[in-house]
């Protein structure tokens, strides 16, 4: 738990008790990113978080209570639970766009995260897995959803040439899940030459950690999370092509373009913010198919009681790393 921003640690809370309509998981493995970091420290907008807070807004789990009134789900049912929580009444919810809900809320934000015993979500929320489905796999369905929500606001067409600024966990899976496209060629833009035989294994025919590139792409990608990316991704792509800004940068930070670029160069920019309902539900179907396998990136497993190093591994500059988890109930709940 944060308990204010820069301190962090391990507390002992009452059993949850799920109300009307609400369950209680028990998290299996809870990914950490970038984000977590910036909640940790407090460079999160204050609109978008509130202390004190369990982290934890990549998460899998198994039901272990059931509140009055649901149905959809069953105790000891596998699941994963999407952490934006839409009011389902406001006009972007009404049109699909529950992402920006007029009433932002969040696991891991604004409510208790994953990254504990048991996390207490509205049953509406929660998504049943398939038998088969590992829950590894699971625990990435949040960040796999973000990228989807963009790739889909991006279109790629069969046989686009594509580049992905970036080379941590969203950037992989970006550059995975665009494989969904049949892109001709998938570019990688990172800094970690270690990160090179992992960008490969996800579909990247090209990684290259210098600025030195050939533009001319199709779709770009910018899942670095810096300003400087947002400016390196815009000029690497075609005229008439189209960038995907993915990366969150810290509050407050700025970037700064010609004010001709955008129309001169007949440019589609797609800001993606989260997920929607709908790409959610589409993700887990891919996963409960076995169409897609996002824990193949992980890389970094820690015990909960482990966050400090969990969080080195995080921020460390060098070396192969790929998502980290925290391995809370495991496999076997």
């Amino acid at each position: 738990m944060v308990k204010k921003p820069g301190t962090i640690g391990i507390v002992e809370r009452p059993a949850l008790e799920p109300g009307t309509g609400k369950v209680v998981i028990r998290p299996a493995y809870c990914g950490i990113c970038g984000t977590d970091l910036e909640l940790y420290r407090g460079d999160i907008d204050p609109a978008y978080v509130r202390y004190p807070l369990t982290l934890g807004h990549e998460w899998s789990g198994t039901v272990e209570a059931i509140g009055a009134g649901v149905e959809n789900v069953a105790l000891g049912d596998r699941c994963v639970a999407e952490c934006i929580v839409p009011c389902g009444r406001c006009a972007r919810c009404r049109s699909g766009e529950t992402n920006v809900c007029e009433f932002y809320d969040e696991l891991g934000f604004t409510r208790e995260g994953g990254a504990g015993d048991q996390v207490l979500v509205p049953a509406r929320l929660v998504h049943r897995l398939e038998p088969a489905v590992s829950l590894l796999d699971a625990a990435l369905v949040e960040p796999s959803s973000v990228v989807l929500r963009a790739l889909e606001k991006a279109e790629p067409g069969q046989g686009s040439r594509v580049l992905v600024v970036g080379d941590g966990t969203i950037g992989l899976l970006a550059a995975y899940l665009v494989g969904l496209w049949e892109p001709s060629a998938v570019t990688m833009l990172g800094r970690r030459p270690e990160q090179a035989e992992m960008a490969q294994s996800v579909g990247v025919t090209s990684f290259v950690t210098d600025d030195d590139v050939d533009g001319g792409f199709d779709i770009a990608v910018e899942a670095a999370g810096v300003p400087e990316a947002i400016s390196t991704t815009i000029g690497l792509v075609r005229r008439g092509g189209t960038v995907a800004l993915l990366g969150l940068p810290p509050s407050g930070q700025t970037v700064a373009l010609p004010a001709n670029l955008f129309v001169n160069n007949d440019l589609t920019i797609a800001a993606s913010f989260g997920y929607t309902s709908g790409v959610w539900a589409r993700l887990v179907g891919l996963v409960n198919e076995g169409r897609v396998r996002p824990g193949r990136i992980v890389t970094h497993r820690f015990p909960l009681e482990d966050y400090a190093k969990a969080f080195a591994a995080l921020e460390a500059p060098a070396g192969v790393r790929g998502k980290i988890v925290l391995e809370i109930g495991g496999e076997d709940g």
